[in-house]
């Protein structure tokens, strides 16, 4: 069986993305691989933010292996999907994108950004895990997820 690959990436890939990766992996099963990163490197080799990593296990997401990683061409090269949680992680994608990966870049939630929670109180985080979850379905449809 062939897997969707799917990449999702936020800003620092200590937040959105890896909590998009969770969501996607459990809810995809076997349909789908995904890997996540960030735009910026300030947190490569980082932990999953704390209150991210807090809220999300409630929900069954365990991001305590999660470790960041900056996105390059050849992660790009890797996704059928690249999945920006926001507009400006969208625009940055663009720019390091050839006309192959161009074509494989989308927002999250298809007309709007993930708010990134990052600096925000608990709440932030907690709105951030169910419209990312909401969002999932629509990424899962064409693998039978």
């Amino acid at each position: 069986m062939n897997r969707r690959r799917i990449l999702t990436v936020c800003y620092g890939n200590i937040c959105r993305s890896p909590l998009a990766a969770a969501v996607l992996t459990q809810l995809g099963g076997d349909t789908v691989e995904v890997r996540s990163a960030g735009i910026r490197d300030k947190w490569t080799g980082k932990p999953a933010h704390l209150t991210m990593a807090e809220a999300a296990a409630p929900h069954g997401y365990d991001l305590s292996r999660h470790r960041a990683r900056q996105v390059d061409r050849d992660l790009m090269h890797w996704a059928d999907t690249i999945l920006a949680m926001g507009a400006s992680n969208l625009a940055a994608l663009h720019e390091l994108a050839d006309e192959d990966t161009a074509r494989r870049l989308a927002l999250y939630l298809g007309d709007r950004d993930v708010p990134d929670p990052f600096g925000q109180p608990g709440s932030a985080f907690n709105d951030c895990i169910e419209m990312i979850v909401a969002g999932a379905a629509r990424h899962l449809q064409c693998s039978g997820g």
